[in-house]
């Protein structure tokens, strides 16, 4: 087996040990404090505000322009419309601008 592939399944296996962790531990709790469930439910923003931030401070008109269109669909669709919004308008900037 290549090392690419040990690589990829230990990935695999430490991202679902981290993830089966967290409920177990909680599990263990039968009430669990508003301030940690509040802490919790903003996580997935946290996540996503890392993984886009980068990309407009770095990126140029197609990026800027994608979450633009993004940031308007999200105000009246769901999520999955305005994601694919500003992947339609990002793929599209990059094939015409190159």
């Amino acid at each position: 087996m290549s090392e690419t592939v040990l690589i990829i399944l230990a990935g695999a296996v430490l991202t679902y040990l981290t993830r089966i962790g967290g409920d177990i531990v909680l599990s263990r709790f039968d009430n669990i404090h508003p301030r940690v469930e509040a802490g919790l439910n903003a996580v997935p923003a946290a996540v996503l505000t890392t993984l886009v931030a980068p990309a407009i401070m770095n990126g140029g008109v197609p990026e800027l322009a994608a979450m633009l269109v993004a940031g308007l669909v999200s105000l009246r669709a769901g999520l999955m419309t305005m994601f694919s919004a500003g992947a339609a308008v990002l793929i599209t900037l990059r094939y015409l601008l190159g």
